[in-house]
């Protein structure tokens, strides 16, 4: 796998006056914003506000219609750079006619993964969201919680320097989710870079710095702590209506 050297100081993620439209419906409006290394970024907003689209220009499945996308170095899209990128979609890509462990084995076979390395990154992502004892069923067979942790395993799968998880943790029961977001601060430790969107307010509060974004349009990029400070908000959702225009 190419090693892309990330020179301290540079943005993980650059995004610059991105626009996407589809035909005369426009998307995401004049977007820029920055990531940085070994922070865990947010992007808040509601069904429909754009994150998801937002999320597939960064990892190059979809392309701006003006403006640019730079990930760790490289303008966006460009294939090579999915060995660099964990993604989890928001709707779970997984061969349900296959058990998990195929599903991990197909996935680690396109990331390069062979040998010892894959058993023990198999038994390690496994470990992670606790279905190690569901490991030989068939994805069928899984309820749909189950289907969204084995999507984090996957994306957990060959270590990239960045994860990029759309509404990672929608039914998931609130005890894993907690030892999630412990394993992905765990991650930011070792310098990994991590995006997710999300429309839980308590969840928005956990990142280092938070996007937020309504039809389209990004609304404020600041810490949970500052957006709160700002905006003199009790709480995330307050400040997320202050900044939508709905003061009160």
């Amino acid at each position: 796998m190419e090693e892309i050297d990330m020179n301290q100081g540079h943005p993980v993620i650059a995004v610059t006056h991105v626009r996407r439209a589809f035909g005369t419906k426009e998307v995401l409006k004049d977007i820029s914003l920055q990531v940085d290394q070994a922070e865990t970024f947010g992007i808040l907003g509601p069904s429909g506000s754009g994150k998801t689209t937002l999320v597939k220009l960064l990892t190059g499945i979809d392309e701006v219609t003006s403006g640019q996308v730079e990930v760790l170095g490289v303008q966006m899209p460009k294939l090579s750079m999915l060995q660099q990128i964990g993604y989890m979609a928001q709707s779970d890509a997984l061969y349900s006619e296959l058990s998990a462990k195929e599903n991990l084995e197909f996935f680690a076979s396109l990331y390069g993964l062979r040998g010892g390395n894959r058993t023990r990154r198999i038994a390690d992502v496994m470990e992670v969201v606790n279905l190690q004892e569901h490991l030989r069923k068939r994805v069928d067979q899984y309820s749909g919680g189950m289907k969204r942790r084995l999507s984090l395993a996957i994306a957990l799968l060959h270590e990239p320097p960045l994860l990029i998880l759309d509404e990672p943790t929608v039914g998931i029961d609130p005890v894993l989710r907690k030892s999630i977001w412990k394993e992905l601060r765990a991650l930011n430790g070792k310098g990994t870079t991590i995006v997710l969107t999300t429309h839980v307010m308590d969840e928005a509060e956990k990142c280092d710095r938070l996007a937020m974004i309504r039809d389209g349009q990004l609304l404020a990029v600041d810490t949970p702590a500052d957006l709160l400070q700002n905006t003199g908000a009790a709480s995330m959702e307050e400040a997320f209506l202050y900044y939508g225009g709905a003061r009160r």
